[in-house]
């Protein structure tokens, strides 16, 4: 499915092909971060700002080291599910991995552009579901391996990303999240542990990140064993 033809007369798009492990994917992304669409008021319903709106559309160098991650990581037999995966980047390696894949996110316009990349790398449909941390997500269902990258940006997403995996997680499970140095992740690993979760993380430097690159992680939780 190509994006509307409506949408793309009032935003700028670009094309370009990303190595991740062995291979070459073609991500159709917002030109900048200046782009703004919300004719609907289906971005405004959801929280959604004009600020924070191009947000989705972008492939930040956290997203980049979570698709290089799940590039090689063991998925067999795991039901896997991708937070907030925006342009889904990540979701495209795990579907070219042959992963049982569910990618979720809250922006009214990111399931057309992963619709279209999905077409443009020649896979397989992705399964796809609007997910709002906030309310409940009864369809969704519960998954072995959830994944996401950069998500803890703002002062409540500790709390509402812990309670949204609390629902989501099967009682043995993992929680893969690659962050740039955002200052809640303290926080949120507090809200883990309470759950009764095992963190572990590596530092690394995120291609494309203007961070130090001592700041750069890649956290994983684990409950039980996996």
């Amino acid at each position: 499915m190509d994006c509307s033809d409506e949408l793309l007369s009032h935003i700028e798009v670009a094309t370009s092909t990303l190595r991740v492990g062995t291979h070459d994917y073609h991500i159709r992304s917002l030109r900048d971060r200046q782009q703004f669409w919300d004719q609907d008021s289906l971005s405004a319903q959801a929280g959604i700002s004009s600020a924070s709106w191009p947000l989705f559309g972008v492939v930040w160098p956290a997203g980049l080291a979570l698709a290089e991650e799940m590039s090689q990581f063991p998925i067999a037999g795991k039901s896997i599910l991708e937070v907030g995966c925006g342009i889904g980047l990540c979701s495209l390696v795990l579907q070219q991995r042959g992963a049982n894949i569910t990618a979720s996110d809250y922006h009214p316009v990111t399931e057309e552009f992963l619709r279209y990349n999905t077409d443009l790398n020649g896979l397989l449909p992705i399964h796809f579901r609007n997910a709002p941390w906030a309310g409940p997500n009864p369809e969704l269902g519960r998954f072995d391996l959830i994944v996401g990258s950069d998500l803890l940006y703002e002062r409540g997403h500790p709390a509402l990303l812990a309670a949204f995996l609390a629902c989501h997680t099967n009682p043995i499970a993992q929680v893969i999240l690659t962050d740039p140095g955002r200052t809640y992740c303290g926080q949120f690993s507090t809200k883990m542990a309470a759950q009764g979760y095992t963190r572990t993380e590596r530092r690394r430097h995120f291609t494309g990140s203007e961070m130090p690159s001592s700041r750069g992680r890649i956290m994983s939780f684990i409950r039980g064993e996996v």
